[in-house]
């Protein structure tokens, strides 16, 4: 296998001022992230990080392999409906491993395998669009929570629910839906369990944001024919590199402590993960909602529950260096750019020489876009570096399944280590809490409150 690379030199001094000095990086650094691999290791062992588990869950990966063969080529269309990790997982994995031009592919190019969508919020328009372009008789809707009352995947289940049920009949309509949930409560268990919806479970100790791994993600992705046991050797590799209590061994380590130390004694708050190809688009915004969603919390070792976190920035090489580079290069210098360089794009795509006579032009002939791409990332880089801008490049050897396993693993693990560091419980997302309970309140949900909520003073309208 093909191992990914992290090349951190642009974040270590001299190269950049505000860099980490090697001294440190082998003294106070490498001895703190011992007592902090200890403290992941602990929290591993006692099951709290379940995403670990998921590269070696190999009878949920055959119970995955085996309901997509079922019914892969049996549908035309299949939906996933979740948000955020529910959605992201799924999304990442489709645009990255069947690329996002899928859906607009004929059936003879996808190997006869569906059409994959992925609808993560509750626009009534959005959704209005796709059934007008779908068939009900030949779509499966993949309905993603793990509580199983998530208020915008319910909504829009019930929506898909009957107008697939309006078009096949009601008995009928059962065998278009999938549930991947908890296995044992909740409101869609309750469903499946009454009216014999299939259903894959989602380990009790995997979070919606780390479980790209779980059913979530691998389902989505198997019932189009991706190699999913590619995907988990890639991640289980990754694992194995970042057991080490070695910090300079460790990608994961790395990056977490870099990243770490460039936010508190630099003020480098904001992490942008910037991929140099569009496969790998929406693996920015998965990342964005890991690092937020875990990082962004009150520091558990604090008693005044003073908050913390980065800020992570999705963007896209090389289409944000004309929107977002005038920034990083001479705005505040509070960022650290990652950079995602792939190797082999898999397709030579020539640029021929066509006006030899032209110098803005003829330069390029002869040339591929992927070496266009790769000069464009290594020229950002250098100049981002000189401009005192420091960031680091995960270098894939290629988009495919077993690069994707060790990427989006690596960047987990690093996840659960730069939570240690900033102190702060990794799981749970207590903050947006409050805006589930005042939805639920407005909706008229059993056992809510009109909520106080004042908004009528036309004062502040215009």
């Amino acid at each position: 296998m093909d191992p990914i690379r992290l090349n951190y030199g642009n974040l270590v001094s001299p190269r950049v001022a505000t860099g980490i000095s090697s001294e440190h990086l082998d003294g106070a650094l490498s001895k703190r992230f011992k007592e902090v691999m200890a403290a992941v290791d602990a929290c591993r062992s006692a099951g709290d990080f379940g995403f670990f588990d998921l590269p070696y869950a190999s009878e949920a990966a055959k119970q995955v392999v085996v309901l997509a063969e079922g019914c892969g080529q049996s549908f035309a269309d299949v939906v996933v409906l979740g948000i955020g990790g529910s959605g992201l997982g799924a999304r990442t994995l489709r645009d990255a491993l069947l690329g996002p031009a899928w859906n607009d592919c004929s059936s003879e190019e996808r190997g006869h395998y569906p059409r994959l969508h992925v609808l993560d919020n509750p626009d009534p328009e959005t959704l209005g669009v796709l059934f007008a372009h779908i068939n009900p008789a030949k779509t499966l809707f993949n309905v993603v929570s793990k509580s199983g009352e998530t208020v915008e995947t319910l909504t829009q289940y019930l929506v898909a629910r009957d107008w697939v049920a309006n078009s096949v009949g009601e008995e009928n309509a059962i065998g278009h839906f999938l549930f991947t949930t908890d296995p044992n409560r909740g409101p869609l268990r309750h469903i499946a369990e009454t009216e014999g919806v299939q259903t894959l479970p989602l380990p009790a100790n995997v979070g919606g944001r780390f479980s790209v791994l779980s059913p979530a993600g691998l389902f989505p992705a198997a019932i189009c024919g991706v190699d999913i046991e590619a995907l988990l050797r890639g991640a289980a590799h990754m694992d194995e590199r970042c057991r080490t209590y070695e910090l300079k061994e460790n990608p994961a380590g790395v990056l977490a402590s870099l990243l770490h130390k460039a936010h508190m004694e630099h003020g480098q708050k904001i992490h942008v993960l910037m991929p140099y190809a569009d496969r790998l688009s929406s693996t920015s915004l998965w990342f964005q909602q890991l690092w937020a969603e875990s990082l962004g919390k009150h520091r558990s070792m604090d008693e005044e529950g003073h908050g913390t976190g980065p800020t992570p920035l999705a963007a896209l090489g090389a289409t944000d260096q004309h929107s977002l580079l005038q920034l990083f290069m001479e705005g505040p210098r509070d960022k650290v750019v990652i950079f995602i360089k792939v190797e082999d794009h898999g397709s030579p795509m020539v640029i021929p020489d066509r006006h030899p006579g032209l110098k803005e032009l003829s330069y390029l002939g002869g040339s591929t876009m992927g070496e266009l791409l790769a000069a464009e990332w290594r020229a950002t880089a250098e100049a981002l570096r000189r401009a005192g801008c420091p960031n680091a490049t995960i270098h894939i050897p290629a988009v495919r399944a077993d690069a994707m396993g060790q990427l989006l693993m690596m960047l987990e693990i690093a996840t659960v280590i730069a939570a240690e560091l900033y102190g702060v419980d990794p799981l749970g997302q207590p903050g947006v809490e409050l805006g589930k309970l005042l939805t639920y309140d407005l909706m008229g949900r059993e056992g809510s409150e009109t909520p106080e909520i004042d908004d009528s003073d036309f004062r502040w309208f215009i």
